[in-house]
């Protein structure tokens, strides 16, 4: 299936890394999903894939039907569901996650200030901006360098 690069996209950032046993699981349980995932009784075009065993990725073309505020809400549903069941935190926001020698690491936003303050994380740190809204955004704009995305901003006053 392609996707225009218009299509909608939701990222959430576990807390922590799934086992391989867990993505499986995961991935099942999202393939379900955006199987029969409808908007006022149409078929959504979608898909979910988990990236760097952290990151789940919601993914949907909207030229054939347009999500709704209940399919958006069936979506967090089963992001819940995964919570409970695997014991993971897929919605704190103040989660910061960034690459080191191509390993995701996440921490806690109060961590991550101590890290930029004492240089561990510095201007080409590839970070991940989960904010991202469209395929488009996602693929130029999800993996960036510190000094390109908006945790630049946020933490400039450590630089």
């Amino acid at each position: 299936m392609s996707f225009s690069p218009q299509s909608k996209v939701w990222v959430y950032q576990s807390n922590r890394a799934f086992t391989e046993t867990e993505a499986s699981g995961i991935q099942q349980k999202l393939n379900d999903f955006t199987a029969q995932w409808k908007a006022h009784g149409h078929q959504l075009d979608a898909k979910a894939t988990i990236l760097y065993n952290f990151f789940i990725v919601f993914t949907v073309d909207e030229a054939s039907a347009g999500v709704t505020g209940c399919s958006i809400d069936a979506s967090v549903r089963v992001v819940k569901e995964i919570e409970q069941e695997y014991g993971v935190d897929l919605f704190n926001r103040f989660n910061m996650a960034y690459k080191i020698d191509d390993q995701v690491i996440v921490t806690n936003k109060e961590d991550f200030e101590t890290l930029v303050s004492i240089k561990k994380v510095n201007p080409e740190t590839v970070v991940f901006n989960n904010m991202v809204q469209t395929l488009e955004e996602f693929q130029t704009k999800w993996e960036v360098p510190f000094e390109q995305s908006w945790h630049s901003k946020v933490f400039a006053h450590l630089l």
